[in-house]
């Protein structure tokens, strides 16, 4: 019976692991498909040193710079994932269907979401075509229309892929597709930098540099596991005089938005670089150049970057949680915080309490963000070019994450299987 319950656990997780696999394999044969009528090498050309492009082909896996069919990737689903995570913090009638609609109101929010990433993948689309103008061959409308049909149907089978491994696969499935893109790159990336640092002809420097990557590395594993645990005691409990046994725990996060406040960060720092390429006002580029990575003054564009990775670190850690509504759903539960009254006093200390390690997080994740660009700087060795913070965030934590649900799944299985 043992033998038999262990054959059927590993099929289902053996199932799970090949529709990853195949989906995500699916997902980078379509990269390699490129959409007719581009001229894709001077295309190539003129974009190599891009930072709009470059910033995108993080999420496609390069399929941006090559115009492949899967280009869009699954930055249409993250804006529109993005754009309902606000919509559910300031429109009533979407916050009424996530909290007191249950599975129904999820569903609802889920289709809207997709309504929305058809729309802007529509919308880039056409943008697309109109910015390829002059590497096409015969540019007219009917180009227009199939090139965005083309790249329209390519996003929605990359959202379509991305619910599937969420569903029917093993870990969640945008993290996975951005994962396995980034992932992709390393042997480019690989290839470029033995150039760079066979210039230097120096070992420690070498040294050096593995052992600071290392530590970042370590740096974000503590960043995206920090919790800060807070006792929980109900009345029963308090009733019973067992405040020292059973405690339950409320878990807050050191790094509540995970890798979105660098996403948000280096969006937003795009545009400069995108605006210069459309101004030949001289005093504008001045400004511009200021917020430009390629500026001459890296240092004032590291300093906004820095602080900008503060300021939607604390943005997005007040639409992750809010302290009034865990006071009231507590109160509710007839719980309470040891030292603590509930209502009021409850709200008060945890909003300090989320402010201080909402603060620590962004502080770490600041500093990781711009380590690699300082240590060019000094070192001039590009030996994290390519694989900059945000990159090795998302791995880091897609891998923590994949880990942690298949350790859920294997438990899952285990206790269904002692209940029968």
């Amino acid at each position: 019976m043992q033998k038999l319950r262990n054959t059927t656990e590993k099929k289902g997780i053996k199932e799970r692991i090949i529709t990853t696999i195949g989906l995500l394999v699916l997902s980078r044969l379509g990269t390699f498909i490129p959409v007719p009528g581009v001229d894709h090498d001077a295309f190539y050309e003129s974009i190599a040193n891009n930072p709009i492009v470059s910033f995108l082909n993080i999420f496609s896996g390069g399929g941006f710079a090559s115009i492949g069919l899967f280009a869009l990737g699954i930055v249409p689903y993250i804006n529109a994932s993005i754009i309902m995570q606000l919509g559910t913090t300031s429109i009533s009638s979407l916050e009424k269907l996530q909290k007191e609609e249950g599975e129904t109101g999820r569903q609802k929010i889920t289709q809207l979401t997709r309504y929305i990433a058809l729309f802007w993948a529509l919308v880039q689309s056409v943008g697309i075509s109109f910015w390829v103008r002059p590497y096409v061959f015969n540019w007219d409308l009917y180009f227009v229309l199939s090139m965005s049909l083309a790249l329209t149907t390519g996003s929605m089978l990359i959202m379509w892929f991305s619910e599937q491994i969420t569903e029917k696969g093993i870990g969640n499935g945008p993290s996975l597709l951005i994962f396995i893109n980034i992932i992709s790159g390393l042997p480019k990336l690989l290839q470029q930098n033995p150039a760079s640092v066979a210039e230097t002809n120096q070992l420690t420097e070498l040294f050096i540099l593995a052992g600071i990557f290392l530590l970042m590395i370590v740096g974000i594993i503590f960043v995206q596991e920090g919790t800060r645990r807070i006792p929980i005691v109900s009345a029963r409990q308090l009733g019973q005089g067992k405040t020292q046994t059973k405690t339950s725990y409320l878990p807050l996060r050191l790094n509540q938005g995970g890798v979105m406040p660098i996403i948000f960060a280096s969006a937003l720092l795009v545009l400069p670089s995108y605006l210069m390429q459309l101004t030949s006002n001289q005093t504008v580029l001045n400004i511009l150049s200021l917020f430009s990575p390629s500026g001459p003054n890296k240092n004032t564009y590291l300093i906004f970057y820095f602080f900008l990775i503060l300021f939607f670190s604390y943005f997005y850690a007040s639409l992750v949680l809010n302290p009034n509504d865990v006071s009231q759903n507590l109160k509710k539960m007839e719980s309470s915080i040891p030292g603590v009254r509930p209502g009021k006093a409850t709200t008060d200390y945890l909003q300090k309490t989320l402010n201080r390690l909402t603060f620590l997080g962004a502080l770490f994740l600041a500093l990781i963000a711009v380590i690699p660009s300082i240590i060019e700087s000094i070192t001039n060795i590009s030996t994290f070019k390519g694989l900059g913070a945000t990159s090795l965030l998302i791995l880091v934590g897609v891998a923590i994450d994949t880990s942690k649900q298949v350790q859920t799944y294997l438990l899952s299985k285990t206790y269904e299987d002692i209940m029968k």
